[in-house]
């Protein structure tokens, strides 16, 4: 090997070892933005959760959540225990929490149920009338919902049975209808069976959280369709969150309360 030869592969050589040196510098240089971003991220998430984890206190007042009657896991498989703790523990509390807020200032509102605060909204001052058509609503509805649910019994009895069969002609065909109305409501809000002032039985839906209340009708049975109520488990698929809201209505209680709503008139 000549001199010329020998050089030229010594320059090759470093041409590689400096190549790769370059080379595991940028990937470093890669390696340490990449890090920093985590780092970053991880302080904004951790910003994030940390004023989550640490809300200023909700406001105290008169309206409190109810307990769930039965245990967050007993509607299994139909209504998965994560969703019943989200929608309780969260959902449900934060509609407390802002009703109370709503009411702070206003003593003549707290002496008030959430039911008779829904059932003549125009009592309500202007000024904190839509949080309490809201919020209120919310918490109505929603403890009306808890105590609708359960395992007692796959249909009516009794006058409701009757009532049923007289309106819709059958329980199915009651069913129908309310899987009709429930999953045809646009956006967020509620499919009912109500008592009409006049005390027949019809279908009605409502947005958001208004309650039959607040038009004069007594609820009956409630199909929530807000998607904080089926969307962990059942995705954007309404209509199989409907069906599967048919087995976990507690028909034993619901038939008792129409009846007890009928003697009291």
């Amino acid at each position: 090997m000549n001199r010329r030869m020998a050089l030229q592969q010594m320059t090759g050589l470093m041409s590689v070892v400096l190549l790769g040196g370059a080379r595991a510098q940028a990937r470093a240089r890669s390696l340490d933005h990449e890090l920093l971003d985590h780092e970053l991220l991880d302080h904004e998430l951790s910003e994030e959760f940390d004023g989550q984890a640490a809300p200023a206190a909700a406001p105290t007042g008169p309206f409190t959540l109810p307990p769930l009657p039965y245990a967050y896991e007993a509607l299994e498989p139909s209504f998965d225990a994560e969703t019943m703790h989200l929608h309780h523990d969260k959902h449900h509390q934060a509609y407390v929490d802002k009703l109370n807020a709503a009411v702070a200032g206003h003593p003549e509102l707290a002496s008030k149920t959430v039911y008779e605060l829904v059932s003549d909204l125009s009592a309500v001052p202007e000024s904190v009338r839509k949080a309490v058509q809201n919020q209120g609503g919310g918490h109505a509805n929603h403890s009306f919902w808890w105590t609708m649910l359960g395992k007692g019994g796959d249909a009516p009895k009794g006058e409701l049975a009757k009532a049923i069969d007289g309106k819709f002609g059958s329980f199915s065909g009651f069913q129908e209808k309310l899987t009709v109305a429930a999953t045809g409501v646009f956006g967020s809000g509620w499919a009912w069976l109500v008592s009409t002032p006049a005390g027949g039985l019809e279908i009605m839906t409502t947005p958001n959280q208004d309650s039959p209340l607040s038009t004069g009708n007594k609820p009956i049975v409630g199909v929530d369709v807000w998607e904080h109520a089926y969307y962990l488990k059942y995705k954007n698929k309404r209509p199989d969150y409907v069906k599967a809201f048919w087995s976990v209505v507690n028909w034993d209680g619901v038939s008792g309360k129409y009846a007890d709503g009928k003697k009291a008139g």
